[in-house]
């Protein structure tokens, strides 16, 4: 059987999909199991254990140029592979109108997603043969994508498994650690995908104060475009807070792997730290952590967002969403460091 796993981005998310390949590969281990992810996220599929082989996209700079000569020969390529590939079943666990269209091209025989409401975006639907329900009984997105491997005849497993990235160590187990040589420290992240995820500076200046205390380095990670937000935080913290050096995804996974902590908002660090095994504190403004909270050996939730019922939702927005305040941040990590 061959199969193919649509889950384009974004960090987090392919860290939450992690457990469905497993699931997929245990219930069919003499399938040829391959994943679709845009360019930039490759080193988070290339070389899981579950995973046979992997097609990127670059879907941003399609949208961005959708009717030029490159766009228009980079997807006819991506058709030919699929062609190539000749999969049997393609399945969609992301349900966005660029996810479906990749599943759709694939040319599978069965094209299947989420059914509403676990389904992101309706019109994704039009791509798929068929759709199956995510999780009834467990509100957490894992929970939900594990619900796809019903598609191969097998049932999801009974207990919610935590990914797991000890994997990509062993990738980059060579590989000089940006960090060698640090002493203990505390990894904070101030940047996330959008405005409304965004912590307060001074909250996690808080945090880094409270770190310091209990006898750590803090680092401030940073990524594209959050450099001087991540300074800011620097300033306000003081002694004993430094900026990260500059990373790369695999330098990324060093930093996280190396910290004593992680602190930050709802972003994909958190996740791939928590899968790291790494005690995480994750801060929530705007998102239901019960579906997309970090799953890990030891993670703290502050969240500032009120929550409704368990009905399963297409989207991970809080229904009401509120704020965290710094005594909030600061109590967590004092709670995280004191029961390491």
């Amino acid at each position: 059987m061959r199969i193919v796993l649509v889950r384009l981005s974004a960090l987090g998310d392919i860290v939450h999909t992690w457990p469905l390949a497993l699931a997929l590969r245990s219930a069919r281990p003499d399938a040829h199991l391959s994943w679709v992810v845009e360019e930039h996220f490759r080193p988070l599929v290339d070389g899981h254990p579950a995973v046979d082989s992997v097609v990127t996209v670059d879907t941003r700079r399609w949208r961005r140029r959708p009717w030029s000569a490159p766009t228009r020969a980079r997807i006819a390529m991506l058709r030919t592979r699929f062609h190539e590939l000749d999969p049997d079943l393609a399945l969609d666990p992301q349900g966005v109108v660029k996810s479906a269209l990749v599943t759709w091209w694939t040319g599978a025989a069965q094209r299947i997603g989420l059914a509403r409401p676990w389904r992101r975006e309706r019109l994704a639907g039009l791509a798929y043969t068929a759709t199956l329900p995510g999780s009834r009984d467990q509100r957490h997105v894992v929970a939900s994508n594990l619900e796809l491997v019903r598609a191969v005849g097998a049932a999801p497993p009974a207990e919610l498994p935590r990914p797991d990235a000890r994997w990509l160590l062993d990738r980059i187990a060579d590989r000089p650690s940006p960090v060698a040589g640090q002493p203990p420290y505390v990894a904070l992240l101030p940047g996330a995908g959008r405005a409304d995820k965004l912590l307060p500076v001074e909250g996690l200046a808080a945090a880094a104060r409270r770190a310091v205390a209990a006898g750590y380095a803090v680092l401030v990670v940073w990524g594209p475009g959050e450099d001087e937000r991540a300074s800011e935080v620097v300033a306000l913290a003081g002694t004993g807070t430094a900026l990260a050096p500059p990373t790369d995804l695999a330098g990324l996974v060093q930093v996280l792997a190396g910290a004593r902590a992680v602190v930050g908002g709802d972003t994909g660090p958190v996740h791939l730290a928590a899968s790291l095994g790494v005690p995480v504190l994750a801060a929530f403004t705007t998102t239901d952590w019960r579906r997309n909270g970090p799953l890990g050996p030891r993670v703290e939730i502050v969240s500032g967002a009120r929550d409704g019922d368990d009905r399963p939702r297409r989207s991970a927005r809080a229904e009401r969403p509120g704020r965290v305040t710094p005594a909030q941040l600061a109590d967590g990590i004092d709670r995280l460091l004191g029961e390491r």
